[in-house]
């Protein structure tokens, strides 16, 4: 199988995952912040606080103070360090775009890739889940799903490094957001239902072709 076919049989199994659950691309980007090392769960219950505050906005995390806004992301866990990355996002929004978010995720992908990591706990997989989901431009995103899927399937080296295995899906799949959009979505799907830490490998849509 190549990476198209792999794409092809999750989505004829899985059917379309509607990636991602957020009503504005700036919902997007909070949840992107707030999803590492918790739930999914966790990160809406953090998210409708701060809907229920009136506070999703740039200009509504701006003005609000760490203090209060730590209090209302509780819920997604590790809240002192998630409302730091959330203000430092922020902050860098206004002192160079002047809040523009639209302006700010307009930005060619490689140069809106570059100014996302470098705001300090902005890594690789949440600038890249930004890029493809806020900003709905190509950028294949890896998680730790992926590296666990594509090491089982004998595609990727267990040392492989971020870049490595980003470079390999968007070297072989067709430049389209709605297939990376998809696919990301597809191998969650997949390691969340059968390619666990315990893989269930007999009701894998995979499982022919895999090494495991």
């Amino acid at each position: 199988m190549n990476l198209l076919d792999i794409y092809n049989r999750l989505k004829s199994h899985f059917g379309k995952q509607h990636w991602w659950p957020a009503d504005t691309p700036f919902e997007v980007i909070v949840g992107a912040i707030l999803t590492q090392n918790t739930s999914w769960k966790n990160v809406e219950r953090a998210i409708e606080n701060l809907k229920d505050e009136g506070v999703l906005s740039p200009e509504g995390i701006y003005r609000i103070s760490e203090k209060k806004l730590q209090t209302l992301l509780k819920p997604s866990g590790f809240f002192k360090i998630k409302a730091k990355r959330l203000k430092n996002f922020i902050n860098f929004l206004f002192e160079k775009y002047e809040g523009n978010l639209n302006h700010f995720l307009s930005l060619e992908p490689s140069l809106l890739r570059s100014e996302l990591l470098g705001i300090k706990g902005i890594g690789k997989e949440t600038a890249d889940s930004i890029i493809l989901y806020a900003a709905n431009k190509p950028t294949f995103v890896v998680d730790a799903y992926t590296r666990r899927v594509f090491e089982r399937l004998g595609m990727i080296e267990k040392d492989a490094t971020y870049d490595e295995i980003k470079q390999l899906f968007e070297e072989h799949l067709p430049r389209d957001t709605e297939i990376y959009n998809e696919f990301h979505a597809l191998i969650v799907e997949l390691a969340k239902d059968t390619c666990k830490k315990r893989p269930v490998c007999e009701k894998c849509p995979l499982e022919n072709n895999c090494n495991f």
